[in-house]
């Protein structure tokens, strides 16, 4: 697993009803692509992020698959609308058993 795994979403605490929200998610983890080799010629294990997924209110509004070429620390902008007050769910799937969520809750008016 990562040596170093910290998580953020950003989003508006409260919005109008049906109004456009951005959603801003971070994972600061320590990303190896499995094409690298040691000083001794020994590969070094693939460790990526490989899923992504958002979800509103236990509803998914956003998903992404990862591959080998996502940088380290992969920052997600989207938008989703406004429809209720709950709680943002964000959760990250990678290599080697990791898994990572986070959530904020936001109020609707």
């Amino acid at each position: 697993m990562s040596k170093t795994s910290r998580t953020g979403i950003t989003a508006p605490a409260t919005a109008k009803q049906d109004s456009i929200i951005e959603i801003r998610a971070i994972a600061q983890h320590d990303m190896e692509t499995g094409f690298r080799y040691t000083e001794d010629g020994k590969r070094i294990p693939r460790d990526i992020i490989r899923l992504f997924t958002c979800r509103y209110n236990g509803e998914e509004v956003f998903r992404a698959d990862f591959y080998s070429g996502i940088g380290a620390n992969p920052l997600i902008i989207f938008t989703t609308i406004a429809v209720a007050s709950g709680t943002i769910e964000c959760s990250w799937i990678g290599d080697d058993g990791y898994e990572a969520v986070n959530q904020v809750k936001i109020i609707v008016s």
